[in-house]
């Protein structure tokens, strides 16, 4: 099963051309549309669920918005993940985290949506690289911080 994730927001472009590509996918597609206005007609879909994660454990491939959330869930299901940053964010920074982990080797970044039937063959043939989550150090680097602050502040006269 193929799982389509875009998260909170909406992201009809991806659903819809997930949707045009379901008839030639020899898996079943089921799609997470969030608060989208399109509706797929070749796949089951939802709008929210309270986890996402037995669509992850179920799929042999998701497709997903770039967000930090989804994406980082992917990763550490270890599962293939197409990612498809949503041009509509503001600021574009779904590009600057899904180039870097594309680089890294974790998912394949499919910066248009017309190379999404190429990049979904291409991860279907990937061997990805396994993430592993960093260990959290930022409880020490505050303590830090306040350590230094009490050090350098100036004492009342």
């Amino acid at each position: 099963m193929i799982f389509v994730a875009v998260g909170t927001t909406d992201f009809d472009a991806l659903v819809q051309a997930m949707d045009c590509l379901c008839p030639a996918l020899e898996e079943e597609v089921i799609m997470q549309i969030g608060h989208g206005h399109y509706e797929p007609q070749y796949a089951r879909f939802f709008r929210f669920a309270p986890s996402l994660r037995s669509y992850y454990e179920s799929a042999s491939l998701v497709v997903a918005h770039g967000g930090l959330g989804i994406t980082m869930e992917v990763l550490e299901q270890g599962k293939p993940l197409v990612s498809v940053s949503n041009p509509d964010r503001y600021d574009r920074h779904q590009d600057d985290l899904l180039e870097t982990l594309d680089a890294e080797g974790y998912l394949l970044w499919c910066r248009q949506l017309d190379q999404l039937p190429e990049t979904i063959e291409l991860a279907r043939q990937t061997v990805f690289a396994l993430y592993v989550k960093p260990e959290c150090q930022i409880a020490e680097v505050i303590k830090e911080f306040l350590a230094d602050c009490q050090v350098k502040r100036p004492q009342k006269v």
